[in-house]
């Protein structure tokens, strides 16, 4: 799953900090990524179909010249005259970039609004404490908070720090009063403005952090390292994400560069890898292996039949959900301010020891897409207790109003939106009840039940009858339903739809109807559907410019719930989703498909690949032409 050339960036800065300098080949590799992905007005974007944004471009900026490529080069002169004409400039980046910056010497620490350790020593009652953040944002800051506490600030050569001053900023650096811009962020990053009360908030941490309590402040730092270790540790030194886990490298360093923890975390950074020769070494955002697995598989299956490769594949496949499953509970997890992560399925192969609702919930679902082939012979099935662990799991995830959150059930109330402190994304302060998760877990619930009618215990049932009522509930007046982690209206229908008929609804719903009503009134003059990213900023369907596969794929697999095979619109989109076949038997891959933090557009590697085929199996096994 990619998505920008961030990470990659704060990964040559952490690796040049801490001495541990990439190879002559990796250098080229990276550098070769930076090429690849630079716009033609030399900026570098959120995602692949972005615009420039100050902060990407300023790190990739920074990130090549430590690599040793000289200011005068074309790829570097053509970022520095973008970043110059922008409003401000690099003053004006973003929270983060500021943070990244002042650790390099770049940026004045009073112009970067603190994020003091102390916070992490509030009362866990306090509705805004940080152990009721959304935990991707809560392990960031953790990382932010100990490297400011500590005011850490890297040794980079005098020579080169002095000359990055000069290009980054047209002024004298001795001469910029940083202060002035601590609010200040460029339009083109922006995508939640800082409320007022965040203001106030901030202002009030700067007077604090002029003078901090120093028995305070020591406490403070020793609990947040204290965490950082036991986040390090507990996933194998992975962190939950690489973004996260650059950031506790660099505290380990911080703290002792000679510190046990340190390479094995340097080392765990490097899971996140991925590098081929068309574009280059970057770090991926997340890796989807278990995700990806369960979805082919349930494609697969479809089939109407299995030839010998097939059924190697899905053996295969067995194997490996069989082994990603976490079947060992975390040792200390409420310390971690963890929940129970035991019988689930991370989004990845499970090393790191995240799992996800949604992810275990497909995972079930294509094991008993298995199971239900009567033509595979896959050895061992999972043990009923195994299964039972998969259900446990996901019953954990949900929330009080009946769906279903990611990795944990939601903790904050929508208030801490208010100080969310990103600036780029938005909805990232708290876990939320998902409508994608909350139908891949309904499904995956019921599709339990069907194995094991006479499991006597209430309270799947009633789980489901919740989570039925919350997607039910979420359904717009148009008839369509709201996404958050893919693109966006078709994803999320496509989820709701395959939930609601796995938990037994009829195709004649009233829900069930109105949503394939307003997928037929998407549907393109050449049979297909797109909806552009842009839908997900604005929050309002918008077509995109052409026809997509995965967009066609999603509206297909919803329709077929629904509508009769010989339907026109199933028709028509089947016959369009054949045209696009290549020769090899794939897809194009075309727009980014999903997102996460609502601006931060993603491409799924596979999607293009497994979702058409599923499509189209299930046309054929449905008796279409």
């Amino acid at each position: 799953m990619v998505w920008c050339t961030m990470i990659l960036a704060q990964a040559v800065i952490v690796r040049t900090l801490v001495g541990r300098p990439y190879s002559a080949r990796e250098k080229a590799a990276i550098v070769r990524h930076f090429e690849v992905s630079q716009l033609p007005d030399g900026s570098w974007g959120m995602h692949p179909e972005s615009t420039g944004y100050v902060f990407f471009t300023t790190l990739a900026y920074i990130a090549l010249r430590l690599l040793g490529l000289g200011s005068d080069l074309p790829l570097l002169a053509k970022a520095r005259g973008w970043l110059h004409v922008q409003p401000d400039g690099v003053k004006a980046i973003p929270t983060w970039g500021r943070f990244w910056l002042m650790l390099l010497g770049l940026y004045g620490r009073e112009g970067v609004n603190a994020v003091p350790p102390e916070l992490f020593l509030l009362p866990r009652w306090l509705p805004f404490h940080p152990c009721r953040f959304y935990c991707h944002t809560r392990l960031i800051y953790l990382g932010i908070a100990y490297l400011s506490g500590v005011r850490f600030c890297g040794a980079l050569p005098e020579a080169l720090r002095d000359e990055l001053r000069r290009e980054l900023y047209p002024e004298p650096y001795g001469d910029i009063a940083f202060g002035a811009f601590r609010h200040t962020v460029a339009k083109t990053d922006l995508f939640v403005p800082i409320s007022g009360l965040l203001r106030r908030v901030y202002d009030l941490l700067a007077i604090y952090e002029r003078t901090p309590w120093r028995s305070l402040r020591q406490k403070a730092l020793a609990f947040c390292f204290e965490q950082i270790l036991r986040e390090q540790r507990s996933t194998r030194y992975q962190g939950i994400s690489p973004v996260s886990g650059l950031l506790n490298c660099l505290a380990i360093f911080a703290c002792d560069p000679r510190h046990p923890d340190l390479a094995p975390s340097l080392d765990g950074v490097d899971a996140w890898r991925w590098e081929d020769a068309a574009e280059g070494l970057r770090y991926v955002g997340a890796r989807s292996n278990s995700w990806d697995t369960a979805f082919a598989v349930q494609a697969v299956t479809e089939m109407p039949e299995l030839g010998g490769e097939a059924l190697q594949a899905l053996s295969l496949a067995h194997r490996f959900l069989d082994s990603a499953q976490i079947t060992e509970e975390l040792a200390d997890y409420r310390s971690a301010w963890r929940d129970p992560a035991l019988g689930g399925w991370c989004f990845s192969d499970g090393q790191h020891r995240w799992p996800v609702s949604d992810c275990a919930a497909e995972a079930l679902s294509a094991l008993f897409a298995l199971y239900e082939r009567s033509d595979l012979a896959l050895g061992e099935h999972l043990e009923a207790d195994r299964l039972r662990l998969g259900v446990e799991f996901i019953l954990s995830r949900q929330n009080a109003d009946g769906g279903f959150g990611t990795y944990e059930r939601r903790r904050g109330g929508k208030l801490l939106e208010l100080v969310n402190p990103s600036e780029m994304f938005g909805q990232c302060m708290t876990e939320l009840s998902y409508l994608e998760c909350t139908g891949s877990s309904l499904g995956a619930l019921a599709h339990y039940l069907r194995h094991y009618p006479d499991f006597a215990d209430a309270r799947i049932g009633a789980a489901m009858a919740r989570a039925e009522r919350f997607l039910r509930r979420q359904q717009l007046d148009d008839g369509s339903f709201p996404g958050f982690w893919g693109i966006n209206y078709t994803y999320a229908v496509f989820h709701v739809v395959k939930g609601l008929r796995m938990a037994g609804a009829e195709a004649a719903d009233p829900v069930l109807q109105a949503a394939a009503r307003w997928l037929s009134t998407k549907q393109r003059a050449d049979g297909g559907w797109g909806e552009h990213y842009s839908s997900c900023l604005e929050g309002r369907y918008v077509e995109s410019g052409h026809s997509q596969v995965v967009m066609t794929s999603w509206a297909l697999l919803a329709l077929m719930e629904v509508l009769p095979v010989t339907h026109q619109a199933i028709e028509r989109g089947a016959a369009w989703l054949v045209g696009q076949q290549e020769p090899d038997g794939g897809w194009p891959r075309q727009g980014v498909n999903g997102v996460f933090f609502g601006a931060a557009m993603l491409d799924y590697r596979l999607y293009h690949m497994y979702f058409p085929a599923w499509a189209l199996a299930r046309y054929a096994r449905l008796g279409g032409a």
